[in-house]
């Protein structure tokens, strides 16, 4: 029987914190041991991952309906937003929802096991680098970051600090993804070609073709100076936030990197490229007339790798089906969500044998998380994944905002041979804030 069978957790933590330091072992920050001691071995099953949500728009609900039961705290810019979702959550799960307006306070809640950050993408990487460097595992959604260089810094802080790191791109986690890039590797289609695809014009929803409004004050319960964080200051336009951050340089990329995130991540599954990438790239776009966004309303690029293969993605101007289109020597796989066919059918009729690739499979992207920081493995998106698919995004805005011809190292992680075309990997942060070295 245990010598203090009605202790608390806190308690617990407390008396083992200052049993360490009496006998000279090193102290372990609470929430690393008790991931690594409850959690993962299973000792008491009654333990659950105490998750808060850093960003409660669209995409942060949509992510809390898969882990409600885990839900504890939750973080966002917008009162209304956090308050709206402490109550479905208080409601959910019939237990107190702690409310953060900054997510550095969030960190620094020891109860808190983990965060999913779910904000717009220029607040992407610096809340996943310091929730890690506090000690928590992260699901952090797509694409990973707004530039290049943010990436490395995040992939490196990641493995540094040991934390289970999932990136939102659950198509990974989608039976037809899994089994259209294992034909693929398994050479059903033999050599690969080309590679197709297709991404939606900005404005295939409403609500990014808003009328143009004039600059104006932010509204009642909206913390602007904490939304922009990194961003260059620029005065406050309701056009420029939540949904619509996406269609603007300071912000985001666009369609390539929303929807590119996630199909041309299929494209570099497909072809093993997990740890690499293309080796040039070159593009062209066409803006809106209107000036309603700064991003392309359609383009075109043209992405090279070393092994010959071609991967043609057109955004906006419905010239590929979208999704994925893997086209080889002895026929095409196309898969989309919601849809997986070949040609001829054939291919995809015979079951893949012994000999055949398999690849990592998941039947949930959330529960896949969830069960990584059990076991303390990998999920099937983890950083460097999620940070190499986001450069592929990021080179082809690259291209197509230079006008210019892109060579990349993909081992060094360079562009090469045109050092003013290199900086374009970088962004300064407005001060205070700063990208650790």
């Amino acid at each position: 029987m245990p010598k203090h069978p009605h202790l608390s957790r806190r308690d617990f933590l407390r008396t083992a914190r200052t049993a360490a330091i009496a006998t000279g072992i090193g102290v372990v920050a609470p929430n690393i041991f008790l991931n690594r001691t409850k959690a993962a071995t299973g000792e008491n099953p009654s333990e659950f991952i105490r998750i808060g949500f850093i960003g409660v728009g669209g995409q942060g609900n949509s992510n809390l309906g898969a882990l409600m039961k885990n839900a504890v705290a939750v973080c966002d810019v917008d009162q209304t937003r956090v308050q709206t979702t402490k109550a479905r959550i208080e409601q959910a799960n019939g237990r107190p929802c702690a409310v953060f307006s900054d997510y550095r306070k969030m960190l620094d809640d020891k109860s808190i096991d983990a965060v999913l950050i779910a904000t717009p993408d220029h607040w992407h990487t610096l809340p996943a680098i310091h929730a890690c460097e506090a000690g928590k595992d992260v699901y952090c959604e797509k694409p990973l970051t707004l530039f290049i260089d943010e990436g490395r810094v995040l992939v490196e802080t990641v493995r540094r600090t040991r934390r289970v790191f999932q990136t939102g791109s659950q198509q990974r986690s989608d039976a037809k993804f899994l089994k259209g890039c294992e034909y693929v590797r398994s050479g059903r289609l033999g050599k690969i070609k080309t590679i197709k695809v297709g991404l939606p014009t900005v404005n295939y929803l409403e609500r990014a073709k808003p009328p143009v409004v004039p600059d104006s004050k932010p509204p009642e319960g909206f913390d602007y100076e904490m939304w922009l964080g990194p961003a260059p200051h620029r005065p406050y336009n309701k056009n420029h936030v939540h949904y619509l951050f996406r269609f603007f340089w300071d912000y985001s990329g666009g369609q390539m990197t929303n929807f590119g995130a996630h199909h041309l991540d299929i494209a570099q599954w497909g072809l093993g490229m997990d740890d690499s990438g293309p080796v040039e790239i070159e593009g062209t776009a066409v803006y809106n007339p209107e000036k309603l966004y700064e991003t392309p309303q359609s383009f075109d690029v043209t992405y090279k790798y070393a092994n010959g293969t071609v991967v043609l993605c057109n955004g906006g101007g419905g010239k590929y089906p979208g999704g994925t289109t893997f086209e080889g020597e002895r026929g095409t796989i196309f898969v989309s969500r919601g849809n997986l066919e070949s040609t001829p059918e054939e291919i995809l009729a015979r079951p893949l044998d012994d000999k055949s690739v398999r690849l990592y499979a998941s039947k949930e992207h959330h529960e896949n998380w969830l069960d990584c920081i059990k076991s303390r493995k990998d999920p099937i998106c983890n950083v460097e994944t999620g940070h190499r698919s986001a450069t592929v995004c990021h080179l082809g805005n690259i291209a197509i905002r230079s006008g210019k011809k892109v060579n990349w190292d993909p081992v060094k992680q360079q562009i090469v041979g045109d050092a003013e075309l290199a900086k374009w990997t970088s962004r300064p942060y407005r001060a205070p804030w700063k990208l650790p070295a």
